[in-house]
């Protein structure tokens, strides 16, 4: 119990108590200013105190391998250039979890007394339900939905956008969405940056021979 407790301890984000988190997940492969502007959108229009990067060691969804964790880590942090309310972390590698559900569950019962916040682009509500357990998050946190170019229809349009339809808040509620009680969800529409992880990587950016980890994006 002892070892179990001490191990828990090492694993909490450094996080003020009862504060409201926004959870931004991905491989971040590599991180850009897009990320960083729905971050601070999400700070603003959720009326969160901290958002978190949650670099993936892999995306079960993905085949292609991604640049290693640590480089990608490296990179998340140059591009925030040290933003005092988002940080960048690798917990699910040191906690050795793979999917958002198992993420959530953990990080809820380390940290009882933050309200978390998952956040997502419009993008990612159009093809959450192929995620595993993709209801259970959805009944386990609230979850803020940023449009990004080209997917609010099909954002709206989505299938966990239907079953959880009645959970919807309206965006002139947006603030409310971390003290409500899940099943909650809102979608806001904030000025985008057209950038993508995807497009830098093919513009040759992200440099391919960076030593390769789990695959992801």
């Amino acid at each position: 119990m002892q070892d179990q407790h001490c191990c828990g301890q090492a694993l909490r984000l450094p996080l003020p108590r009862g504060a409201r988190v926004g959870l931004l997940g991905g491989s971040f492969n590599p991180a850009h200013a897009g990320h960083v502007h729905i971050s601070k959108e999400a700070l603003r229009r959720f009326g969160l105190d901290r958002v978190v990067w949650l670099v993936s060691p892999m995306n079960p969804l993905k085949t292609q391998e991604p640049a290693s964790l640590a480089d990608r880590m490296d990179k998340a942090r140059q591009v925030l250039g040290g933003h005092p309310r988002i940080c960048v972390s690798d917990f699910e590698s040191r906690a050795d979890t793979r999917y958002t559900a198992e993420t959530l569950a953990l990080l809820r019962r380390l940290h009882p007394g933050i309200s978390f916040v998952w956040l997502m682009g419009a993008d990612n509500l159009a093809q959450i339900h192929r995620w595993r357990d993709w209801q259970k998050i959805l009944n386990d946190v609230p979850v803020g939905v940023l449009a990004r170019p080209g997917d609010r229809i099909s954002g709206r349009m989505s299938k966990a956008a239907r079953v959880f339809r009645c959970a919807r808040l309206s965006a002139r509620a947006s603030r409310l969405l971390p003290a409500a009680a899940p099943p909650a969800w809102c979608f806001v529409n904030v000025p985008m940056i057209p950038l993508s992880s995807t497009r830098i990587r093919a513009a040759g950016h992200w440099p391919a021979a960076m030593p390769l980890g789990r695959a992801g994006d």
